[in-house]
C-alpha cells in the first residue's frame, strides 16, 4: 500500500487545511458546483434515473455507486452515507496537475453492462482541460491536484495525483481484479497494486 501523500488522500489528510476538507464531500462539491443532488431522503426534482454515490470515499474505484431510478422521495432507495445526483454523459476523464499545471490526461473506459466500479481500461489522451476554478476557493496552498469529470462536469476533486499512474509513464493501464488469472496481453506488463477489489494492472 502507498503511504505518500503525493498520491493518497488519507496520508496527507492530517496536513490539509481544515477549511479544504469539504473538497471530499462530494455532496458538497456537486452543491457547489451547482448540479441538481441531494442527501437520503430530499426529494428528486423529477422522477428520472440518478446516480447515488457514497458522500465521501477515500478509497477511490467509485466503490457503492450505482445508477438508481428514483419517483420522488429518496430514503427508501438511497442508503445512509450517500447521495444522489444527476447524470452527465459523455467521457470520464482523470486530470492531474501539478504546481498549477497540467501533467496527465486519463480517459476511462468501462463495459456497459460492467459495475460502475469496474474499468475496463484507463488511457492516456491528448487532451488540456484548463484547472476548475472551484479550486480557486481553497484555502491551503498545494502542488497537486486530481480531478475526475464526465462530459465537462467535474465529479470529484482530490489534493493528490492519481495514484495508478505512480509506476511510470504508460499509455494504458488495464486493471485486473480479484479473482482474475494473470496474463498479460502482448505487450503489457503486470504490476501488483491491490486497492480493496483489485489486485493490480496490466501496463503498456
Amino acid at each position: 500500500m502507498i503511504q505518500d501523500s503525493k498520491y493518497e488522500d488519507f496520508v496527507g489528510w492530517k496536513d490539509f487545511n481544515h477549511e479544504d476538507l469539504w473538497i471530499h464531500d462530494k455532496l458538497i462539491l456537486s452543491t457547489r458546483l451547482g448540479y441538481e443532488c441531494g442527501p437520503r431522503g430530499m426529494p428528486v426534482p423529477k422522477p428520472d434515473e440518478y446516480i447515488v454515490r457514497p458522500i465521501m470515499n477515500l478509497m477511490g474505484m467509485g466503490l457503492g455507486s450505482q445508477f438508481v431510478k428514483i419517483k420522488d422521495r429518496s430514503e427508501d432507495l438511497v442508503p445512509d452515507g450517500f447521495f444522489w445526483c444527476e447524470k452527465f454523459t459523455g467521457k470520464h476523464l482523470s486530470i492531474d496537475y501539478k504546481d498549477g499545471k497540467q501533467i496527465l490526461c486519463l480517459e476511462g473506459v468501462r463495459r456497459k453492462k460492467d459495475p460502475l466500479w469496474k474499468w475496463r481500461e484507463w488511457r492516456k489522451i491528448d487532451r488540456e482541460v484548463p484547472m476548475p476554478e472551484i479550486l480557486e476557493k481553497l484555502k491551503g496552498d498545494y502542488r497537486y491536484f486530481n480531478i475526475e469529470m464526465i462530459g465537462d462536469k467535474v465529479i470529484e476533486v482530490h489534493i493528490r495525483l492519481n495514484p495508478n499512474w505512480r509506476h511510470g509513464d504508460y499509455v494504458s493501464a488495464i486493471p485486473v481484479f480479484r479473482g482474475e488469472k494473470i496474463r498479460p496481453p502482448v505487450g503489457y506488463k503486470y504490476v501488483e497494486d491491490k486497492n480493496v477489489l483489485r489486485q493490480g494492472f496490466y501496463f503498456k
